[in-house]
């Protein structure tokens, strides 16, 4: 198994690499990252000495670098993670999002048609089905009802690639998990904000109440979905990762404040962000028939989690300073 991983410096892809190495023994993976603010060298650190383990620096839209890329190493597989995905900062600055998730997307998918690549893998997000309150759970034909930039651009990297199956015949599968937690996560997501916050006692904003609505699904679990889909996964298809686990914000971020041994009176209401979403919501029915179901409880994951920030401030101790991380509203311009 030849993998070549774009965005694999990132939270998920990070995580996906350090699986993929420990659970197959025949994996080679190539991971192709720009290392933006959230991709990091530290993030893959203790697979960086493993001979089956290659990185190369590069942006996915660098289409001559990208291609170069895939005929050295000739994959397997790609699965393509890179993205900005970070909603509050698609709010802000809308423009890094198109290039990234919808002109980035374009190139790879015409690399990998040049190139007749075996199988390219899209990660998508629950978030192109838009705000599910008062609906049933979303399959994967139901209409996209992206609300924030961030999400629309998802969805037309989503749509980029099913069209290059139907038009091209190229082979393509679109992953679309729920919302991701676990160790090397970006602190400007809710988790492991949270936890910092919490941890130097300071005020925990939560955007209207914090009665939204997300399905958190552990990120090994997610990892071995993606494995299941590279080796059962049928080209053409679109498959829907939940995790089973839906809470509201404030639920986690209580559960958070409860595993820590830290007050309720830490948590503060602050404006709500335009366009929030108050339910994202999805059935899993097709990759469970392949097999896959979701594995660690939520709980023990979140301790999991809880315990590797803890145990683990050399990594995000540097990155202590951005906006994102010390705003309460930090999509407001000015």
């Amino acid at each position: 198994m030849r993998l070549l991983v774009i965005g694999g410096a990132g939270f998920m892809g990070s995580n996906f690499v350090r699986r993929v190495l420990r659970l197959r023994g025949d994996a080679e993976v190539l991971v192709y990252d720009k290392l933006t603010y959230a991709g990091r060298l530290e993030n893959l650190h203790d697979v960086r000495g493993d001979p089956r383990f290659r990185f190369v620096r590069g942006d996915l839209l660098d289409e001559e670098k990208l291609e170069e890329t895939v005929r050295g190493f000739e994959p397997d597989a790609v699965v393509n993670f890179a993205a900005e995905t970070h909603v509050d900062r698609s709010i802000y600055e809308p423009a890094p999002f198109i290039k990234t998730n919808v002109e980035g997307v374009f190139r790879l998918l015409e690399v990998a048609r040049r190139l007749e690549v075996p199988l390219t893998v899209q990660i998508s997000t629950d978030e192109v089905y838009g705000d599910r309150w008062g609906l049933p759970p979303a399959r994967e034909d139901d209409c996209f009802r992206p609300s924030s930039p961030y999400a629309a651009s998802k969805a037309s990297g989503d749509l980029l690639a099913q069209s290059y199956w139907r038009t091209y015949k190229l082979p393509v599968i679109v992953l679309r998990p729920s919302n991701n937690y676990g160790p090397y996560q970006y602190p400007e997501k809710l988790i492991p904000r949270t936890i910092i916050r919490a941890l130097h006692g300071k005020p925990i904003p939560l955007y209207g109440g914090g009665w939204q609505r997300r399905d958190w699904l552990y990120v090994e679990d997610f990892a071995d979905a993606l494995l299941t889909v590279l080796e059962k996964g049928r080209p053409g298809e679109a498959y829907n990762v939940p995790g089973g686990n839906e809470k509201s914000n404030r639920e986690v971020v209580e559960k958070i404040l409860e595993i820590m041994d830290r007050p309720k009176t830490l948590i503060r209401v602050v404006e709500d962000r335009p366009g929030h979403d108050r339910r994202y919501a999805m059935r899993g029915d097709k990759i469970a028939s392949l097999g896959w179901r979701p594995r660690t409880p939520w709980e023990e994951g979140l301790r999991r989690t809880v315990e590797w920030y803890l145990s683990n401030e050399w990594w995000w101790r540097p990155i202590l300073g951005d906006r994102f991380l010390e705003e309460d509203t930090p999509w407001k311009r000015g």
